[in-house]
């Protein structure tokens, strides 16, 4: 029989994804019925406001948002300002989403916190029932946004960063007014739902821009840069732009097969009339996309400093010089090498396949990979492919949004791959892994959705590479 502690979580993780849930589902109705942002905003009146007394960063973006999310939250931590930190989707527990100061929200937490949610979803439920037409009650993004906020506060923080879940415009963290508005980079991802050109994509994330907000854009591409440019001026915002504003020059680390050793990062700005160069700030972060999201983590931290807040360049640098993010080219394990990313676009893809050239060496390198239906796939195995010596493809449980290993080996087909292996589910993937005889030397890594790595560490721990179960990747529930 579970333990009181752990039986009042499972209630409370049951009654939260028993809500409506687009992380999970085939289609994702992006429109203003179904992200509804009034029923947000009343969700968060009844619950008192929460985001109102929280000095909040809102990051938005195609990819790099969480680890800039990460970067500015621990560097925020580090010079004495108590901060929480939203993010999603987690990887193993729920409670991933929730943390203040490094420390994620336990059980218990979660469990009185959906407690507190239960009578005013309930209430909700009822009268939008009653509407004309009838409207689902708040979602399970909705809810896991408001128990955030409610953490935040009850744990004393100050400041909040909130990342995006999809999009920007229509995000349920829109609500929430913001210190400084945050768009890290621009790709086609979701363009059924945001739109099939950069620009479209541009405008849905630019939506989290506030009248009068500073803004810190990564964004270098001409045309998205233009319509963040554009909305930025129309809300009379002042702009800071990676490379007009400040730039960055990186330098890898080289061997992270072997060694847990940081990369090294330089930092020119100059807006607004704080100019200056701050050299050699270790980022344990591995990858040259990381490098950039520092980059703008710092521009966001320069603006949050032009505001009042102190906010120390020796705090910056003990928080990102031990900052470790899971699934951004996390290391789990070595000897062999294994390597979680949780690249799931074609952008993402190009950047691990960077950083694996720069900053791994290996005799032999394995790829496992799963994906989610309406990605470009091909796209992506067109990076991945060439870059590995092995590869396994699969599917991930539970999900109805999972690619099938049968549409994988098509688009694999259709790129010139002749070679793959298929495997039904990451248990059988682990399996074909191992058969291929590892040595010390080698590199699996493990990539293409949050959800794969969630189920991939779990059949590694069941059946670790080393007979004497030496190594294993730390699973949760």
């Amino acid at each position: 029989m579970p333990a009181p502690a752990e039986e009042a979580r499972r209630l409370a993780v049951e009654y939260l994804v028993n809500r409506i849930d687009y992380e999970r589902a085939v289609a994702v109705p992006y429109e203003e019925r179904q992200y509804k942002l009034d029923r947000m905003r009343d969700l968060l009146e009844r619950l008192g406001r929460p985001d109102r007394l929280l000095a909040i960063v809102h990051v938005a973006g195609t990819k790099g948002k969480g680890s800039t999310s990460a970067l500015v939250a621990a560097a925020l931590t580090a010079a004495g300002h108590p901060c929480g930190l939203f993010t999603s989707p987690h990887i193993e527990r729920l409670e991933e989403r929730f943390v203040v100061d490094g420390r994620q929200c336990d059980g218990l937490e979660l469990a009185a916190l959906v407690d507190r949610l239960r009578p005013v979803v309930a209430a909700m439920d009822a009268e939008l029932a009653q509407a004309s037409p009838p409207e689902p009650g708040p979602t399970y993004f909705e809810l896991t946004t408001a128990i955030a906020l409610l953490h935040f506060v009850e744990r004393g923080a100050t400041h909040a960063v909130l990342e995006v879940g999809m999009g920007g415009r229509l995000d349920s963290t829109n609500v929430c007014q913001s210190a400084v508005s945050v768009i890290t980079s621009i790709s086609l991802d979701h363009t059924k739902e945001l739109g099939d050109t950069l620009a479209k994509i541009a405008w849905e994330k630019a939506g989290i821009i506030k009248s009068g907000v500073p803004v810190v854009s990564g964004v270098v591409e001409a045309e998205p840069r233009e319509v963040v440019r554009r909305v930025a001026a129309e809300r009379g915002c002042r702009l800071v732009e990676l490379r007009r504003d400040f730039r960055f020059d990186y330098r890898p680390p080289r061997d992270l097969q072997n060694d847990d050793n940081p990369g090294r990062l330089d930092i020119s700005y100059g807006s607004g009339g704080r100019e200056h160069t701050t050299r050699d700030i270790p980022l344990h972060l591995a990858g040259r996309h990381q490098a950039a999201n520092a980059a703008v983590a710092w521009a966001v931290l320069e603006e949050l400093r032009r505001g009042g807040l102190n906010v120390s360049e020796t705090a910056v640098r003990t928080a990102w010089g031990k900052l470790r993010w899971p699934a951004r080219v996390e290391v789990v394990a070595r000897r062999p090498c294994i390597v979680f990313d949780a690249a799931h676009n074609t952008a993402s893809v190009a950047a691990l396949v960077e950083t694996l050239r720069e900053s791994f060496t290996a005799r032999r390198k394995i790829l496992v990979f799963a994906t989610t239906q309406e990605k470009d796939v091909a796209g992506m195995l067109r990076l991945l492919l060439p870059e590995f010596d092995e590869v396994v493809l699969t599917r991930y449980r539970q999900n109805l949004r999972a690619l099938s290993v049968e549409e994988l080996a098509r688009a694999a087909g259709e790129v010139g791959a002749t070679s793959c292996r298929s495997a039904a589910d990451p248990t059988a993937a682990w399996d074909a892994v191992l058969d291929l005889q590892l040595r010390d030397d080698d590199l699996i890594c493990v990539t293409g959705s949050f959800f794969l790595l969630s189920q991939m560490r779990r059949a590694i721990d069941a059946r670790p590479a080393k007979a004497n179960g030496e190594w294993g990747v730390g699973s949760g529930e």
